[in-house]
């Protein structure tokens, strides 16, 4: 396995390489503390499976090269890992494709279950936003199934085709990948979301994915 780390701060990244190497014993950490550096290493690099993203770096916003990345390698899944824990860059993130996001923050211990859920092909939002007064918990449309059972598209009101839109989305897919997957018009993707954050009684992409999670929708393991 062959990740990316880009940040600026050569401790943050020494400290990344630490738990990455914790759960990936094998793998191979490729550094950048740029985006310029970034776009090099990801052109030497074409079979990376990971990139770990700071959003504040010196050169350019890492938002930017988020949005650039998922158009360029949308394969690539993308994780955010911020000094900020700010809701609005959460959902910044998600709404780009990213498929989590980390507070530089987080005790280490959370931050290894975190990268756990994302290399199992989940999504990880930081569970203290759902804490905050602007932030509550999404209301769940069903209650979780029976024995860690995932529910089911009746269950949830979702048709076959709207339950593999969801999953996308938990994999941090944009519209416009998710139609290339499913050989669907753009348009026609976002009348499946529209209808998804109806049945899941949220009103964005974050809570939806938050709402899923939380109901135990599995995306498919594979990435691409």
């Amino acid at each position: 396995m062959k990740i990316l780390v880009v940040d600026d701060h050569a401790l943050i990244r020494e400290a990344l390489r630490g738990v990455l190497r914790e759960l990936k014993g094998d793998a191979t950490i490729v550094e950048a503390p740029d985006s310029d550096q970034a776009t090099q290493r990801i052109a030497e690099h074409p079979d990376l499976e990971l990139i770990l993203l700071d959003p504040n770096l010196p050169d350019r916003s890492g938002f930017e090269l988020l949005a650039e990345l998922r158009e360029s390698h949308p394969a690539v899944p993308v994780v955010m890992l911020s000094a900020s824990n700010d809701r609005d860059d959460i959902a910044k993130a998600l709404e780009l494709g990213a498929l989590g996001f980390i507070p530089k923050s987080a005790q280490r211990e959370v931050m290894l279950s975190a990268l756990e859920l994302i290399f199992s092909g989940g999504t990880y939002v930081p569970p203290e936003i759902l804490g905050r007064p602007q932030a509550p918990a999404p209301p769940l449309p069903v209650p979780p199934a029976p024995s860690g059972r995932p529910p089911s598209a009746a269950e949830l009101r979702l048709t076959g085709r709207q339950m593999e839109v969801l999953a996308l989305m938990m994999q941090g897919k944009s519209n416009k990948v998710i139609g290339r997957a499913l050989d669907l018009a753009e348009p026609t993707v976002k009348n499946h979301v529209s209808a998804i954050l109806k049945a899941l009684k949220v009103t964005n992409r974050t809570e939806a994915v938050i709402a899923a999670r939380t109901l135990g929708v599995a995306p498919p393991r594979d990435a691409g």
